[in-house]
């Protein structure tokens, strides 16, 4: 590819439908890519700085190629991080200019972040000519969150954003880690999967993120493993010699989230849309009583939708804030939607966003 050629590589927000910080875990995810996308416009140039602009921002931001962590920050630090991380990884990156448009909202528990890396990611190596496997696309753009901008995630957002298809979902297995591809079609059987955002912006508050993940280390050394997916099949059971009554809960939440991925892979190949509904609830009580990551606000907005008729609801992302889904019988769309409305403005909150989406496809050219 030439300097002077421009290319556009856009990459979509996700939704996890269950499994909940068991990324970093080693355990098990069950997410879906959502169809707003991220866009990135890159026309190469032969220079030793990357100016980044967004239709979100007013000013561009300009940074050398050589950059290291710390040295941008706020938004245009996701770009600099990839830029980063590939040459990092022996891949060298040119200079130009990046322009970015659309599409997920930020601050929504969507991984804005992740398609924005995403999206950069796969922009500077088809401006390269250059292929690299969807998994070590993923590492590669989860070391720019972890290393250069210091968002303690897992790898969950972009294996979901590079590897996702339309009415699939993704099955990951993050010991390898490996990926399978399940089928999640809820409109074939007269099903709604509603995206209910709080408007409550979902942050990692006060490092909690950083203090669940903490505990579930403590928990593993406690039992003498590596991880906590090395006693998944020994059941909670096994907590009972973890000292600390707080990192046995929130291990707990991870060996139970696990089991409800395998259980809700199996519900959905059967198209048994109510054992996952079920499974669903039973994941948000987890959350919120084990590992205390929803909020009133949130915890309100599920029991709400569940009430008024859906067959499971839950929070879906890392926490503190963002958004649930709910998963609806096509005929209850409306009254569902009525209800949580209804109840956020009479609890004071503000009136949630609530659409009906899909699962769409991964990462690619424009």
């Amino acid at each position: 590819m030439k300097p002077s050629d421009v290319v556009c590589y856009s990459a979509p927000g996700r939704v996890n439908l269950i499994g909940e910080h068991t990324d970093y875990n080693m355990g098990f995810a069950l997410p879906i890519a959502l169809p707003e996308r991220t866009a990135v416009t890159f026309r190469p140039a032969e220079a030793a700085t990357m100016v980044v602009s967004s239709d979100r921002t007013d000013a561009a931001v300009e940074f050398p190629l050589d950059t290291t962590p710390g040295g941008v920050t706020g938004w245009a630090a996701y770009v600099a991080g990839i830029v980063w991380a590939l040459q990092q990884a022996d891949h060298p990156v040119p200079g130009g200019a990046m322009s970015i448009s659309g599409g997920v909202e930020l601050g929504s528990g969507l991984a804005s972040s992740a398609a924005l890396g995403c999206a950069v990611l796969g922009a500077v190596l088809h401006a390269t000519d250059r292929q690299l496997d969807r998994v070590e696309q993923a590492r590669i753009a989860s070391a720019a969150e972890n290393e250069y901008v210091g968002a303690p995630t897992g790898l969950m957002d972009q294996l979901a954003i590079l590897l996702a298809e339309p009415r699939r979902a993704l099955l990951i297995d993050f010991c390898e880690p490996v990926t399978r591809s399940v089928a999640f079609d809820p409109d074939a059987s007269r099903l709604a999967l509603l995206l209910i955002n709080s408007r409550a912006t979902h942050r990692h508050v006060g490092g909690e993120y950083a203090a669940r993940r903490a505990s579930c280390e403590r928990a593993a050394a406690a039992l003498g493993v590596s991880s906590l997916r090395d006693v998944q099949n020994r059941g909670v059971a096994v907590l009972s010699d973890v000292p600390d009554a707080r990192d046995a809960r929130r291990a707990r939440h991870i060996i139970t989230e696990n089991r409800r991925v395998l259980d809700s892979v199996a519900a959905l190949e059967s198209s048994d849309f109510a054992a996952f509904g079920q499974l669903m609830n039973a994941s948000q009580e987890s959350m919120r009583d084990d590992f205390e990551i929803t909020t009133d606000h949130i915890d309100l907005i599920a029991a709400t939708a569940v009430r008024a008729g859906a067959l499971g609801a839950r929070m879906t992302g890392g926490g503190f804030g963002g958004c649930v889904i709910a998963l609806v019988a096509e005929d209850d769309v409306e009254s569902v939607a009525s209800s949580v409305n209804e109840q956020m403005r009479g609890a004071g909150h503000p009136e949630p966003a609530i659409t009906r989406t899909r699962s769409s496809r991964g990462a690619g050219v424009c």
